[in-house]
């Protein structure tokens, strides 16, 4: 019981992120100039940075040590392939929650992995809990940013979709938790194939966005958000 309600606690923690960042992309009315310039730029570069250190310190060498490097290369060129077909899909249809879309593309496996790795008694449970909160926010901040721009949807409906969002976190994180902790290289798979959707997502959506000319910050927002991964797993 105690592993359970640690699951739902941690995965619930990383989903109500994303509603947190919307409530912060809400604020267009405190220098609206500068929210829509280098603010934003900034809040994208950190999840950027925290994106690449869930990449870099938990999926890919926690799902590299159990896969040999034949399966390991298909999981995290599948992963990278996935992505950018549904980024392909998502344009042909002209969809409006691209971001959205994106965002709980890369949180479900991270959940279910999540799940599996408590059952496993992982150290980097917590760690993966925090990588994946931080990222969270800034994507939850993008999300409701493009869909207030691209629809009609009011404020307090993306909010609350959000929300209702969230709750997919302890879904997935006890599906790992009860069935995945049986089949560890299929954790493993699942690790490196999300590793290598978000590193797509990275270069696709986020690093080229997230630049403006003659602007420092938000380059400099994707180090911290890196750093505060790392941060992280010293800590654990």
């Amino acid at each position: 019981m105690e592993h359970v309600l640690k699951i739902v606690g941690l995965t619930l923690m990383a989903g109500l992120a994303m509603p947190a960042g919307a409530l912060v992309g809400c604020a267009e009315n405190i220098r609206s100039d500068w929210l829509k310039t280098e603010f934003r730029h900034s809040v994208m570069a950190f999840g950027g940075g925290a994106l690449l250190s869930a990449i870099a310190l938990v999926l890919v060498p926690e799902g590299a040590e159990v896969l040999n490097l034949l399966s390991i290369a298909g999981c995290f060129a599948g992963g990278g392939l996935a992505f950018m077909i549904l980024d392909i899909v998502l344009d042909l249809i002209k969809s409006p929650a691209g971001q959205l879309v994106a965002m709980l593309s890369d949180f479900i496996p991270e959940a279910l992995a999540l799940g599996a790795a408590c059952a496993a008694g992982s150290k980097t449970v917590v760690l993966l809990a925090i990588l994946m909160a931080l990222q969270n926010m800034p994507e939850g901040f993008n999300a409701y940013r493009e869909l207030r721009e691209s629809s009609t949807f009011k404020p307090a409906t993306i909010v609350l979709a959000f929300v209702a969002m969230a709750m997919f976190g302890p879904v997935s994180g006890l599906v790992g938790f009860f069935w995945l902790a049986h089949y560890p290289t299929l954790v493993a798979g699942i690790m490196l194939f999300a590793a290598g959707g978000i590193l797509y997502l990275i270069f696709q959506d986020i690093a080229p966005q997230a630049a403006i000319e003659k602007r420092w910050g938000p380059s400099f927002a994707a180090v911290l958000g890196f750093l505060l991964g790392l941060i992280g797993q010293q800590l654990t």
